[in-house]
């Protein structure tokens, strides 16, 4: 998401192509998503068990970056 936000698609796709997890599919389908390949994103939200983001992809990203900053400081709390 990072690299998506810095403006740099191919790195985030190159990162979650090469992953395969239900929360890189989930980024996976917003990257394609974003680029206009519906059918593609339609697959990869399959994937990661995430239903079809309806808002805009601003909203998407915000919703994405928060849960999955949530999951990573809930696996870094003592």
């Amino acid at each position: 998401m990072w690299y998506d936000k810095k403006g740099d698609w191919s790195k985030a796709h190159e990162i979650v192509a090469n992953a395969s997890d239900a929360d890189s599919a989930w980024v996976h389908a917003y990257l394609h998503r974003k680029e206009g390949d519906f059918n593609n994103a339609h697959f990869w939200y399959l994937r990661s068990g995430q239903p079809e983001f309806p808002g805009e992809l601003s909203q998407e990203w915000e919703q994405i970056t928060s849960v999955l900053l949530k999951k990573v400081n809930a696996t870094h709390e003592c």
